[in-house]
């Protein structure tokens, strides 16, 4: 049931990346279940960092879905653009601070109260996942670098614990976040406007 559960994941993982890069709000539901079945693909794996990830992916794809259903689209010609922010130097002092305190919280919590044998990679990917999808519910640009440099690692992680579909999952998250860049940069516009 478990390997069942992760390949489910891993399908609408994917189908929820598509929809990402093609900026449909329909990504947050997709998101929403995909998260709730990793919640229990990480458990069961001991990635408890990641298990509590899940839950909140599944808290903030409300949000996403809320805060993208608000509607911040604008008509050119027979094209409908998505606008998108980019980060400020006040955004990127506020999302380091908040990244390095939840690395060094979950960190110390994996560390000392559970039995994870990978405490730091688990803490480092949690941290900036949770400050990269809050970026991705503001339509900040840049979310998708952050989601290259955590995919990438979390794809080694997985593949230091046999979880073999998940680590392929990852591996497509990370090159299809480039793909999602020049997607955004692309079909999208930059608006100014205070977070």
């Amino acid at each position: 049931m478990e390997q069942g559960l992760e390949y489910f994941g891993v399908l609408t993982g994917l189908l929820y990346l598509g929809l990402e890069i093609v900026q449909h709000r329909a990504m947050w539901i997709v998101g929403f279940v995909t998260s709730f079945v990793y919640i229990f693909v990480f458990f069961f794996s001991k990635f408890y960092a990641d298990m509590s990830l899940n839950i909140y992916y599944v808290c903030i794809s409300i949000y996403g879905f809320w805060q993208w259903h608000k509607g911040k689209a604008v008509q050119e010609g027979t094209e409908v653009l998505i606008l998108y922010r980019r980060l400020n130097i006040r955004l990127i002092w506020g999302i380091t601070v908040v990244t390095v305190f939840l690395y060094g919280t979950l960190y110390f919590i994996l560390s000392d109260y559970t039995d994870s044998p990978v405490s730091a990679g688990d803490a480092f990917t949690t941290a900036l996942s949770i400050t990269a999808t809050w970026m991705l519910a503001r339509r900040i640009l840049e979310h998708w670098w952050f989601w290259v440099v955590i995919d990438g690692v979390s794809a080694l992680l997985y593949y230091q614990r046999a979880l073999y579909p998940t680590c392929f999952l990852f591996v497509c998250y990370s090159v299809l976040a480039i793909v999602g860049w020049i997607n955004w940069k692309k079909k999208g516009k930059w608006y100014d406007q205070k977070i």
